[in-house]
């Protein structure tokens, strides 16, 4: 008998931290650092618009001429990540992260962002999945 596959709501992370799009990097590195995350959601007006991420930050942070405290978040995101439903299949989600080689995916619902799964939770999901399924 075979075990239908989980959703993603069961290991997504639901206390999501976001931030605003006009807000400065350095605002976003506080709180990456604050929270011990590496992705944040960006909303603009309460609407996804992108997502960053620690690598993004410091990349921009390379470029001459660059204070992270007058640069907006926005300046450092990648537009439109990848999102999907609270209801969406685990193999569905860490198959397209693995082939894209996205760092994570934002959990939306209703438009709402409702949780973040990322490669950490794919790891929790896993290690999880292989001592409870296959273990005898």
């Amino acid at each position: 008998m075979s075990k239908s596959i989980p959703h993603i709501k069961k290991y997504m992370t639901t206390d999501v931290q976001t931030i605003g799009d006009e807000q400065p990097m350095s605002v976003a590195h506080r709180l990456m650092r604050e929270q011990h995350i590496r992705h944040l959601p960006v909303l603009h007006q309460g609407k996804l618009v992108g997502i960053v991420t620690d690598r993004d930050l410091r990349l921009v942070e390379t470029l001459s001429d660059v204070d992270p405290t007058q640069i907006a978040v926005s300046e450092a995101m990648t537009p439109e990540p990848y999102v999907v439903s609270p209801e969406a299949e685990l193999d569905e989600v860490v198959s397209t992260m693995a082939a894209k080689k996205y760092g994570s995916a934002v959990i939306s619902d209703n438009g709402k962002v409702v949780g973040i799964f990322t490669t950490v939770d794919a790891c929790s999901a896993f290690a999880e999945l292989l001592t409870t399924r296959l273990s005898h």
